[in-house]
């Protein structure tokens, strides 16, 4: 299996497979599916500023979209630190980047999130 950093892009941005998991969000039959491929796109974008912000924005939508209120209270403060997480060079690799997770843990890519990933880069 990859590892976080592998599944990062080595700091080298995969957009294709980045817009196509942002695609397949706004096209997902279910908001579970939808929050799968937007925290596959997090993994994917977050070590590079613009597609980071772009799916902590997505995700705080969705939360107001399912009135999920402590998400998008924790998207805020997300959309806050990316900024902060970028200038300091401290990115929690691997996090899916959901507010019910540390937003400083790096962690382990879930098996899900992975083959979604692998196929957004056609593996």
């Amino acid at each position: 299996m990859a590892t976080s950093t592998e599944l990062s892009g080595n700091r080298r941005f995969d957009g294709t497979a980045h817009a196509q998991l942002i695609q397949s969000a706004k096209n997902a039959d279910s908001v579970e599916q939808v929050w799968l491929y937007l925290e596959a796109a997090h993994v994917v974008g977050q070590l590079h500023i613009r597609p980071h912000l772009q799916t902590h924005a997505q995700m705080f939508n969705l939360s107001v979209r399912t009135r999920d209120w402590p998400e998008a209270m924790g998207q805020l403060f997300r959309l806050a630190l990316v900024p902060l997480g970028h200038l300091s060079g401290r990115l929690p690799l691997g996090n899916p980047g959901r507010s019910t997770l540390s937003a400083f843990e790096p962690l382990p890519v879930r098996p899900e999130l992975a083959e979604l990933i692998a196929r957004a880069r056609g593996h």
